[in-house]
């Protein structure tokens, strides 16, 4: 059976640069913790979801019609402009994109959309014939989960592949209403607040009685509690700002065409491909 793994290249980036010792130098005084560990990461990752289609996603230094909707989301992350070197994940970037190429996978920057935006045009689009794995573990992807498309956090051995049982069980909602269920709640990753005194049960019970945000909304003069009905009468606009922002753009144009990113196995080491780089011997 045919398999797309969709990587979300900053994602496992972050990961794995401030989950590695502080630094790793090569044998030329180097720092690639980063690279190390993202090329060790990502092989794993292969191995464990045997694919037959890879590619990895980046987000690139463009326009961001989220953040025009709303100038404080995504406002709370760290302007890795303005950080030392050795503390900067992006300076990794270089060596990473080498590394893709030598290992023959596709890889590609955004231009005009998210990175999460892409990875949800090609589950939609091939989800029918393929079975699709997006690695990540940014959890607005769980809008995505279907029967035929999970999501991959990876964790080594504690790997998680969730799928819509992962949702049910976790959250208590289907996971094609995940997108109604964070607007009330919110996403503190991403700078966006929920409606005040909806948490994550509450936020459940709303959708399972009502099905939707719009439909929670303009059912609020039927909530008994009384401090829920307010909350839900005072931040209408609020909660329809954030389901904008939080759904996924599953029609965004995609970067590649599926043949692309036909991936052929080729047995090489993380050792391997950091020496084909050039980075030599760590």
């Amino acid at each position: 059976m045919n398999k797309l793994l969709l990587v979300d290249g900053h994602n496992l980036l972050f990961q794995m640069f401030f989950g590695m010792p502080n630094r790793i130098l090569n044998e030329d005084g180097k720092d690639i913790r980063g690279t190390l560990g993202f090329v060790g990461a990502l092989l794993k990752i292969i191995h464990m979801t045997r694919p037959t289609h890879v590619a990895v996603f980046f987000d690139g230094e463009c326009k961001n019609e989220r953040k025009e909707l709303d100038a404080a989301y995504k406002a709370n992350r760290p302007d890795y402009s303005q950080v030392p070197e050795e503390e900067n994940p992006f300076s990794q970037l270089p060596d990473i994109y080498a590394a893709l190429s030598y290992m023959g996978i596709a890889y590609a920057e955004t231009c005009d959309c998210e990175t999460d935006d892409w990875m949800a045009a090609y589950a939609l689009q091939y989800s029918t014939e393929h079975e699709v794995v997006i690695s990540s573990f940014d959890s607005d992807f769980f809008q995505l989960i279907t029967d035929r498309v999970s999501i991959l956090r990876y964790r080594g051995d504690n790997t998680v592949l969730c799928t819509p049982d992962y949702i049910r069980n976790k959250l208590g909602i289907e996971p094609c209403r995940y997108a109604d269920y964070k607007s009330l709640t919110g996403d503190s990753a991403d700078n966006i607040k929920g409606a005040k005194g909806i948490g994550p049960k509450t936020a459940a019970a709303l959708i399972n009685r009502f099905g939707t945000l719009e439909n929670v909304l303009a059912s609020a003069e039927a909530i008994e509690k009384p401090s829920i009905r307010a909350s839900l009468l005072e931040s209408g606009d609020r909660l329809r700002l954030n389901e904008k922002m939080i759904r996924l753009d599953a029609h965004a144009a995609l970067p590649m065409p599926l043949e692309a990113l036909l991936y052929h196995p080729n047995g090489l080491t993380t050792g391997q491909v950091l020496y084909g780089i050039g980075l030599r011997r760590f």
